[in-house]
């Protein structure tokens, strides 16, 4: 299959995926198996990394508003909501940035469609979901206790198959927090830990580098960031209305085909 339009499909799955509780990473490693992207381990994750800053910056574009507004309070005097928010978000930032880090290398050699891996943390996406679903007093706001385990959970999410919106939101709800609020916390806290990797692959050369092929990179963005817009949208009206059990049954479908598809053709 031509690469060109890999990218696109790959980046139409990253957009759709990565704010619905499915697992982003996880379906763009099944993708590639199922596509025969044989891409290296760095290379592969590179992809990754631009896809996901597709879907960043469409999260940026639905909540422009309140991002504006974040922004505009944040740097008047004295102390009010929106500063602490952001304190929130840093803090939340801390456990998934310190992983990616110190384990760099290791995470890389995830992303080499180890489908047995993905799809059992598909499973493990799909169980989590429906206890979260359960949950029925959701009626606080996010303090920075519950930002920090949040913040874990997103960390343990970069593994591929683990879903981040799932494992995000479905702590915050097990937490308590109020589902549009999970939501949104959710979707924003990711916004600042893709510029930071961006910034870091720049700095590094990884977009400089031979292996690497802008033309293909740009499609999958471009897609990505579209597709993304519409399921952001959608996909907080889902959490408002406690619809996370059909999420749940749907990863655990995949997880279960995945890894008899694998099985058979592995």
């Amino acid at each position: 299959m031509n690469e060109t339009l890999i990218a696109i499909i790959l980046g139409i799955v990253q957009g759709l995926t990565e704010f619905l509780p499915v697992s982003s990473s996880g379906h763009l490693e099944l993708g590639k198996y199922i596509l025969g992207d044989h891409a290296m381990a760095q290379q592969s994750l590179l992809m990754t990394v631009v896809l996901h800053f597709g879907t960043a910056l469409s999260t940026m574009y639905v909540f422009r508003k309140h991002i504006a507004d974040l922004f505009s309070k944040f740097f008047s005097k004295g102390n009010n909501e929106e500063k602490s928010f952001v304190y929130k978000i840093i803090l939340s930032m801390v456990p998934a940035a310190t992983v990616g880090l110190v384990f760099e290398k290791q995470l890389e050699t995830m992303f080499t469609q180890n489908i047995m891996l993905v799809c059992s943390m598909l499973i493990l996406t799909g169980i989590l979901l429906f206890i979260a679903d359960k949950a029925t007093k959701t009626d606080k706001d996010v303090s920075f206790s519950s930002a920090f385990k949040i913040g874990v959970a997103q960390a343990i999410a970069i593994i591929p198959g683990i879903s981040r919106s799932g494992a995000t939101i479905s702590t915050s709800v097990l937490l308590g927090i109020d589902r549009a609020k999970a939501a949104e916390f959710s979707f924003l806290m990711v916004v600042p830990l893709i510029f930071g990797k961006m910034a870091k692959d720049i700095i590094d050369g990884e977009f400089v580098s031979g292996q690497v092929n802008l033309t293909e990179l740009g499609v999958g963005f471009i897609a990505a960031f579209i597709t993304g817009i519409f399921a952001c949208s959608w996909m907080i009206k889902l959490v408002r209305n406690s619809q996370l059990k059909y999420f749940a049954y749907y990863c655990i479908l995949i997880g279960i085909i995945g890894i008899t598809y694998a099985y058979f053709n592995g």
